[in-house]
């Protein structure tokens, strides 16, 4: 039986050999609009979304070959959340995973673009999909939301807003996180099941919400307490940008007491599911300790 890393590695290298596939087959004209893309799909990062998803597919049954193309969009989707969220008009951060980030090696037009050619070719893939039957329409129309301004959009919204006028509380803190980052986690978790026909829906879209809450908190925890050699972005922003976060909300000991409490919550909910949810659990674990 594979062990937590080797089987964390297996799901990575299925995604990364379907993620080489399409970026050797992504061209433009001009190729700096590829490129760009390719520079930030190909700058590493843990992946943690398609592992998600082949890890809740491998339990349920569902087929690969098939939520594959949803595991692509999804990446797609946060890469380019990720290079938006790096502007200078945004979060305005110099380094990703170590590297420069795409704005600063194309500049800002550029990245612009680059976010823009990812989030419509995810938007293709899942069109094509939908081809497939009603269960993929589901899940393709899942995912819209997930990414959406019901979603990922409108909690970056939230936060942005939340920064610019001062403004703070517990459920604003609650909107953002759950929206800016649970969301695309919860899409992650969610699209076996409903290919599946919604078998244990329910169970993994609570599982995915919580689990997003969980990475966030531990991120702002890091933002504080983290080191840039391991997490490759800057650090102590949060608190510097007058950013509402668990850490700048509720101190750095009860953000600590919450991240245990959605622990707790993540994995009942995993006992509760039929079959070897142990990767998971690790994962959570994981998601709960990390340094990166």
């Amino acid at each position: 039986m594979l062990g937590f890393q080797e089987k964390y590695g297996d799901y990575l290298n299925k995604f990364n050999g379907k993620l080489d596939k399409f970026c050797s087959e992504l061209t433009s004209k001009p190729s700096v609009l590829s490129e760009s893309m390719k520079y930030s799909l190909l700058n590493g990062g843990k992946r943690i979304r398609p592992v998600l998803m082949y890890a809740v597919g491998d339990l349920i049954g569902a087929d690969e070959e098939v939520f594959s193309d949803y595991a692509l969009s999804l990446e797609l989707i946060h890469t380019y959340s990720l290079i938006h969220d790096d502007l200078p008009e945004m979060d305005n951060d110099d380094y990703r995973r170590g590297k420069l980030t795409c704005h600063k090696v194309f500049g800002t037009g550029n990245a612009v673009l680059a976010g823009d050619g990812l989030l419509n070719t995810a938007y293709s893939i899942l069109f094509n999909c939908c081809k497939r039957g009603r269960e993929y329409t589901d899940a393709a129309g899942f995912v819209c939301k997930c990414a959406g301004i019901g979603g990922m959009i409108g909690g970056q919204s939230a936060d942005l807003y939340c920064e610019n006028n001062a403004i703070s509380g517990e459920e604003w803190l609650e909107y953002i996180v759950l929206n800016k980052t649970a969301k695309l986690i919860t899409a992650a978790v969610a699209v076996p099941p409903i290919l599946k026909g919604g078998k244990y829906f329910l169970e993994f879209k609570q599982f995915g919400e919580d689990l997003g809450k969980l990475f966030q908190i531990v991120d702002d925890i890091l933002d504080v307490q983290g080191d840039f050699g391991k997490l490759g972005k800057t650090i102590g922003k949060d608190k510097e940008e007058n950013k509402l976060t668990y850490v700048t909300f509720y101190g750095i000991d009860k953000s600590r007491f919450i991240a245990d409490v959605i622990y707790d919550k993540c994995i009942k909910i995993l006992e509760g599911i039929d079959g070897d949810t142990e990767f998971l659990k690790q994962l959570t674990e994981f998601v709960r300790h990390r340094e990166v």
